[in-house]
């Protein structure tokens, strides 16, 4: 009896992980950045709101991601210095070095694929938006009614923050790389060999119990 409690348990452990992975999901969209001296910062306001000071760089990154802890950042230069090189400053505007990063294949909706990553650097009035500044550089751009930005350059044609299953995007950053010929995970292994230790001592147990009523 002792055993096939253990037989279910085990059972239940490897559908519950594999249930785990099947469900695991994120959103399809545009995630936008502040440059923060050398790292990149999610930003609390959506490009409409925030206004950007001359010199400024922000990012955007185009992404499957469940929330801001797990999105990923824009890839590539993010130096003002760079980007705005020969965008001379003049008076009565600002300039914004823009980082625009439209994400991996995995991440792209079906039928489309991503443009190469580039950067610009926008010139725009002194109370300009970084929506402005976007549109300055990077139309054509694209909202849904409650004002999410759903493309940037065209990018994508469709789909705006959609729900989208995580099981064809790319590995999780901490995923081991290494040549395991594909076995099973890390995880699923130790938690086989927990349970097969604790069926061990059920068995042993149970055997002990057994001789003592003899």
């Amino acid at each position: 009896m002792t055993r096939r409690v253990v037989l279910l348990f085990l059972a239940a452990f490897l559908l519950t992980g594999t249930a785990g992975q099947a469900q695991a999901a994120g959103y399809r969209y545009w995630s936008f950045w502040d440059r923060d001296g050398g790292t990149w910062v999610y930003a609390t306001q959506g490009p409409s709101l925030v206004r950007p000071s001359d010199g400024d760089v922000q990012g955007f990154r185009f992404s499957v991601s469940e929330d801001s802890d797990d999105a990923a950042r824009p890839r590539g230069t993010a130096d003002f210095a760079s980007v705005c090189a020969k965008t001379p400053a003049e008076g009565g505007s600002k300039r914004v070095a823009l980082v625009l990063d439209f994400g991996t294949a995995p991440d792209a909706p079906s039928g489309e694929t991503p443009p190469a990553p580039r950067t610009a650097c926008a010139r725009v009035s002194p109370d300009a938006t970084t929506a402005d500044a976007l549109a300055a550089v990077a139309g054509p751009l694209r909202y849904d009614t409650n004002a999410l930005l759903c493309a940037i350059a065209g990018y994508p044609k469709s789909g705006c923050g959609e729900q989208v299953s995580r099981k064809n995007t790319a590995a999780p950053r901490q995923q081991d790389t290494s040549d395991d010929g594909g076995g099973p995970s890390v995880g699923l292994v130790a938690g086989i060999a927990v349970i097969a230790a604790l069926a061990g001592t059920a068995t042993w147990q149970a055997r002990r119990r057994r001789n003592a009523t003899r």
